[in-house]
């Protein structure tokens, strides 16, 4: 009866074991479709509205990520942001402006390179600004020091104590800016790659899958193979072997 109850624990475990690993490669094998799924889908070149996108008083849906956004407003202030990285990999200070786009709103909007921050003197503080842009989540880095004038990354929870208007999260990647004097020419950011958000590559997934499933293989056919379980029966001989002798002494 013993020996029974043995056999159908080992059995259940040896289940539950495989079972956890089969589980484990659909989890990967779901994680690499959904990867591909998102690489196929078409990009999105339609341009909305901010608000239809985020509002100021949450964080930027993962959906509504590398949309292209439109707003107005006039800027209240003006930042230099260190070393930050754009889409083609090159390192630069870019100038972010804090634009008002309402009473009490405000958004951080990338306008370009620092070194080209004086190229536009028709845009000054009062001047009202149409702008389009990518809206991008907040950086969680910091690529500097946080001064008055310089943003260590770009996060308008930095901004909370030194103004008060409600700050949306995130911030916009201009692509264009334009005032009653027409559109403002000067050099973009190119914004980065976006990705799924899924770590890894789909073909490392799918080697995951494999391993995964394989383990659970084996774990199942091992017990048909006798020289697996006569080499389990001859160690644990030699372990109660062991166990005499130690008795004895």
């Amino acid at each position: 009866m013993k020996t029974t109850i043995k056999k159908f624990l080992s059995a259940l475990l040896v289940l539950l074991f495989a079972g956890s690993f089969v589980g484990l490669g659909v989890w990967q094998l779901q994680r690499a479709q959904d990867m591909q799924d998102y690489e196929k889908q078409p990009a999105d070149t339609a341009i909305y509205p901010l608000l239809e996108k985020t509002s100021a008083d949450g964080i930027v849906p993962p959906e509504s990520i590398g949309k292209l956004v439109t707003t107005s407003g006039h800027y209240i202030a003006t930042f230099k942001a260190p070393n930050q990285k754009d889409g083609s990999g090159a390192i630069a200070d870019w100038e972010v402006g804090l634009l008002q786009n309402d009473v009490d709103t405000a958004i951080l909007v990338v306008r370009g390179l620092w070194s080209e921050r004086l190229s536009s003197p028709e845009i000054v503080m009062a001047t009202n600004v149409e702008i389009t842009g990518t809206l991008m989540p907040h950086q969680n880095d910091d690529r500097a020091a946080n001064t008055a004038q310089q943003l260590s990354r770009l996060d308008s929870s930095l901004l909370v104590s030194s103004t008060d208007a409600q700050l949306f999260d995130g911030f916009i990647l201009a692509t264009a800016e334009s005032s009653r004097s027409g559109a403002v020419d000067r050099t973009r950011i190119s914004p980065p790659t976006l990705t799924s958000g899924v770590p890894g590559s789909y073909w490392q997934h799918i080697s995951y899958v494999v391993v995964w499933w394989f383990m659970g293989l084996l774990l199942l056919i091992a017990p048909a193979f006798p020289q697996f379980r006569a080499k389990g029966d001859k160690v644990n001989g030699k372990v109660s072997k062991a166990k005499k002798v130690g008795l004895k002494k």
